[in-house]
């Protein structure tokens, strides 16, 4: 399978600006899960490791093991979709910018394919869904496009604010490689200004390709 990135017109689209939900930030940065580590042997699928992720200007990233089960918070946007099956790593740093990987064996090809379409219907409804739990919270989404690695990958934004001023921003992607589905979430306080995005499309590749 081909392994270079190709953005497919980058398009920057506005999806929505509507209502998210509160504490984002809390659950980027949620307390390491307890739970057994996966097997990291031949034929399961690898992991992101800290220096695989997106710089920060001022401390390095560290992880947890790779762990077996739903992540503890599950993850904005996507986590009600995560199954039991999942396994999961979280990352973090010493400052305010958090991040999770998730990743799911599926039994076919097919059924890979349509869990991450699910993830990515999601994440387009995302802010829409959270604007009718959360009439305090406003938010908008970023579809950044499609990267050509392996089964393909798509790049989504979500930024919220607080009535109260709270501001945060996420970016999320959807990777796949055969019958295997694979998230990356990276989370800090900000806007869109401060996401890095070709970072993270970066990371999103490595994510990808390194699964097998």
């Amino acid at each position: 399978m081909s392994t270079r990135i190709r953005r497919a017109g980058r398009p920057r689209r506005l999806l929505t600006a509507l209502a998210a939900p509160v504490a984002v930030l809390a659950l980027a940065l949620g307390a390491v899960p307890a739970g057994a580590a996966a097997d990291s042997g031949s034929g399961t699928p690898r992991f992101l490791e800290p220096g695989e992720l997106p710089a920060h200007p001022s401390s390095d990233w560290y992880a947890a093991e790779v762990t077996a089960g739903q992540p503890d918070p599950v993850p904005f946007c996507v986590g009600e979709a995560l199954p039991s099956t999942t396994s999961h790593r979280r990352f973090w740093t010493e400052y305010d910018t958090g991040a999770l990987q998730a990743t799911v064996v599926e039994r076919s090809v097919q059924r890979a394919q349509d869990f991450a379409a699910l993830l990515r219907k999601d994440l387009a409804g995302c802010a829409r869904k959270a604007e009718a739990e959360n009439p305090d919270v406003t938010a908008r989404s970023m579809y950044y496009g499609r990267l050509n690695v392996e089964g393909g990958a798509d790049v989504f934004g979500v930024h919220t604010e607080t009535s109260w001023g709270a501001s945060d921003v996420h970016l999320f992607s959807v990777g796949r490689d055969g019958s295997t589905v694979t998230v990356v979430q990276w989370g800090q306080m900000g806007t869109f200004d401060d996401a890095p995005v070709t970072a993270f499309e970066a990371t999103t590749a490595t994510a990808v390709k390194k699964l097998y």
